[in-house]
């Protein structure tokens, strides 16, 4: 007999074998995987931060590129002060939740509910914001593909989705080699362009002129100057990942926790100098975003210094792939922080579950579904999204630094003092750059960020108040009481007589002696039968074993009304015995197709469904189920 080899489900080819409780461990990561797992966000923000500073100075003309070097000295500054803010942040909260646990155990709930508000739009964002920035620099290649953006943007939406299901360590495996490709590439592409900076002494010739500039249509003014500042911010998003993150990491967890983030910051500190100081010495400027003719200016810089052939396209492969898997950030941390919330009850409890893959999978399809709304309401454009963007991680990152504040306070010891100077100093400089950014993009579109959030925590305030008002009223601390003698009074609606109804019957009479069994009359044949059987299958059976007969009670309903008069009797018994159990049976058919049930009405789901939502606190439901034998 020749055996048939087993087909393996699709949801194991897409997703994956289920993964135990117990391969937890095998799943966590050290710091070099940590890097492009927790660390994307971080990185590919130097190939859109730079450039949404210089799409600021476009109105300058040529003149605006003196000054991509210092706003970016300045941002440079900020991201130093805000990682040696994190480092001490890890150190002191290794359970990971980042801003949200900081803010929550040193300034409040409320603060704790702000920083999770901030974080989670911020993490939408980055999702919406890193794949429509990879797809820009797609279409800045092979430019045909600029109408099919938001497809693009979409479909490697889906597939990002689709590789966190899998689980922590297949995410690592995938983008690993991207990373520090894009990585090498960029640096490679900086060292060549300081190169020819050198051997010119100074002046530079591209191998390929970058797109010319316009003549100045504007004049410099300090708060031109801040708006440009306020969106080169963008590059420093995602710094705050590993401190939500840090029980990914296998032990010891705050150190390989600390070395991701100091590897990370690293490398972003010399992408974003290496970009600034090429741009201005090569003379690359912004292009319009989502019009014909755009070149990003990565794009720009490396056709600049080595021209358009073999290691522009690789550059360009990595810079692409790593700018759309930047996402992945947001997937690693938007579903643990959703997890944290949760576990305080500030969120509906289903986000601190675990799926399959040992992943927090609610909290994954909720970002992909608000992701690809973002995508598609913006059309999929970096310059339309870059608006709403940086508000959340900055406003996340001032509350980080100010529970920091407090923690070392409270906590005292030596380097106390020391450590809240730092603290206090991220606190100040991070709250001055949400106000810019906030008054700088407000009219372009950070008022709707600037709503969200808070619409967002009055959200949380509502599931808190919700689980705490269930809590009080389920909360007990009286010992299990046993009344044996005060059985409960059973309600069986009937259709008729047949197996279903009497197995129901039978498992009526082992909770309890007295039994009302309901018939709506709407077809008279049916009840008549129901009348003529009744005393010999019934009543008579019933008394020869010695019990009470059920009562049978027939309600004639004119209108055809089935369900709501056998709710109408359950409410009205429950009210006549207030302290007596009511215990509705309801006989139901389950067929072993699914499409089986499409031959029969669904009255016992509706009929549960009413007594669920308009029931008493001493009405039971119970459903005996008929299952019929699988056939064609």
């Amino acid at each position: 007999m020749k055996v048939l080899p087993k087909t393996t489900p699709i949801s194991n080819l897409l997703l994956g074998k289920p993964l135990k409780s117990s391969d937890e461990r095998g799943e966590q990561i050290g710091a070099l995987t940590g890097i492009p797992i927790f660390g994307l966000d971080a990185l590919s923000s130097a190939g859109y931060g730079p450039e949404a500073a210089l799409t600021l100075l476009l109105v300058l003309g040529a003149a605006g590129l003196h000054y991509i070097i210092p706003i970016t000295g300045a941002i440079i500054l900020l991201l130093t002060i805000v990682y040696f803010s994190y480092l001490q942040t890890i150190a002191a909260y290794p359970t990971g939740g980042g801003s949200y646990t900081v803010a929550r155990e040193n300034l409040g709930e409320s603060a704790g509910q702000l920083a999770a508000a901030a974080l989670m739009i911020d993490y939408v964002l980055t999702v919406s914001v890193g794949i429509s920035a990879g797809v820009g620099a797609l279409v800045s290649a092979f430019p045909p593909l600029l109408p099919h953006t938001l497809a693009i943007c979409l479909g490697i939406l889906s597939i990002i989705a689709l590789i966190n299901l899998r689980g922590l360590r297949e995410v690592g495996k995938v983008f690993i080699v991207p990373t520090y490709l894009f990585v090498g590439s960029l640096l490679m592409a900086i060292v060549l362009g300081i190169g020819r900076v050198v051997m010119s002494r100074g002046h530079p010739l591209p191998v390929i002129a970058p797109h010319p500039l316009a003549s100045a249509a504007g004049s410099l003014s300090a708060w031109l100057l801040l708006q440009a500042f306020a969106s080169g911010c963008t590059a420093m998003t995602g710094v705050e990942a590993v401190s939500n993150g840090v029980r990914a990491f296998r032990p010891p967890e705050t150190r390989n926790a600390q070395l991701t983030l100091t590897i990370i910051i690293g490398i972003l500190i010399v992408l974003l100098a290496g970009i600034g100081y090429l741009s201005n010495v090569f003379h690359i400027g912004a292009t319009p975003a989502g019009q014909p003719g755009y070149e990003s200016v990565l794009s720009q810089m490396v056709s600049a210094v080595a021209g358009k052939g073999v290691f522009y396209f690789i550059a360009m492969g990595s810079i692409l792939l790593v700018l759309c898997l930047s996402a992945n950030t947001a997937f690693a941390d938007f579903p643990r922080l959703c997890q944290v919330v949760a576990v305080h009850k500030s969120l509906p409890t289903f986000f601190a579950s675990r799926g399959r893959r040992l992943v927090f999978s609610q909290g994954i399809v909720v970002l992909t579904v608000f992701a690809g709304l973002l995508l598609v309401i913006f059309g999929g454009v970096t310059d339309r999204l870059i608006p709403l963007y940086a508000v959340g991680a900055f406003l996340a990152f001032t509350l980080s630094q100010a529970g920091m504040v407090l923690h070392w306070k409270n906590r005292g010891g030596r380097g106390a003092a020391r450590s809240m100077l730092m603290n206090g100093l991220g606190a100040t400089a991070t709250f001055i750059t949400v106000l810019v950014v906030l008054i700088a993009k407000f009219v372009e579109g950070a008022w709707i960020t600037f709503l969200l959030i808070p619409t967002l925590v009055l959200v949380m305030k509502g599931v808190a108040r919700q689980y705490a008002r269930v809590g009080s009223e389920l909360a007990s601390n009286t010992p299990l009481q046993f009344n044996l003698s005060n059985k409960p009074l059973v309600i069986l609606p009937v259709a008729g007589w047949d197996k279903a109804t009497k197995k129901a019957l039978c498992f009526a009479f082992s909770l309890s002696d007295e039994i009302k069994v309901i018939h709506i009359e709407i077809e008279n044949d049916r009840t008549r039968e129901l009348k003529h059987c009744w005393d010999d299958l019934v009543v008579v059976p019933a008394r020869a074993a010695g019990m009470a007969a059920p009562q049978l009670e027939i309600r004639a309903s004119p209108y055809r009304r089935i369900l709501t008069p056998i709710v109408e009797i359950a409410l009205r018994e429950a009210g006549l015995h207030p302290d007596r159990a009511i215990a509705v049976i309801i006989p139901e058919i389950v067929e072993r197709r699914w499409y089986n049930y499409l031959l029969h009405n669904q009255r016992a789901a509706v009929l549960k469904t009413m007594l669920y939502f308009q029931g008493r606190k001493n009405i039971v439901v119970v459903n005996v189920p008929w299952y019929v034998e699988a056939g064609a």
